[in-house]
């Protein structure tokens, strides 16, 4: 049942534009994910993107030139973390720049069927953000009717998995730590 109810309540719609943030960022690791980012940067949602897991060796300039944009324009607003390898790698790495940084609000760009769990991770790593979801759509997920594709249901099992253990992980370190020590 509550993997029925996962699966019929991934967002699919992002806010709108003119709920405006301090800072887009982006996880990669998805389709259209980047583009949609660099594009909310170039709508002004905000001043700032920050790209979340980028391979070590690859610089602002060269991933603008992968998304056909004119590095000069955007470089200046675009900065990127190399470190994350998983989703709570990117909630913590993400965390450490808005602290560094003075961000208070953040757009989270991700994949609807990602979304979730994203927003689990990156709500216990920056409990004071506020974080305005921005789900992408891949063409290759259907999310209208998941279960007659078997790829989109295994995807968003294996996701619907993941979700319940990080909230069972989440939910333990708070009843050993106590609320105000969840990291």
């Amino acid at each position: 049942m509550g993997f029925v109810v996962f699966a019929s309540t991934i967002p699919e719609t992002p806010a709108p534009l003119s709920e405006k943030t301090d800072a887009i960022v982006v996880l990669t690791g998805g389709t259209l994910r980047l583009e949609a980012g660099i594009e909310l940067l170039e709508a002004k949602a905000a001043d700032r993107l920050f790209v979340s897991g980028v391979h070590r060796g690859v610089d602002v300039a060269e991933l603008l030139r992968i998304q056909k944009r004119a590095p000069d324009r955007l470089q200046c607003c675009i900065t990127l973390g190399h470190d994350a390898v998983d989703t709570d790698g990117n909630a913590q790495e993400t965390a450490a720049w808005v602290k560094e940084t003075g961000i208070g609000s953040i757009r989270l760009v991700t994949a609807g069927y990602h979304m979730p769990r994203s927003l689990l991770e990156f709500r216990a790593a920056m409990p004071g953000i506020r974080i305005v979801p921005h789900p992408v759509s891949p063409d290759h997920v259907k999310h209208e009717s998941w279960y007659r594709y078997p790829g989109t249901a295994a995807l968003i099992a294996g996701e619907y998995t993941k979700f319940i253990l990080v909230w069972i992980r989440q939910t333990l370190r708070e009843l050993v730590l106590g609320p105000e020590e969840r990291l």
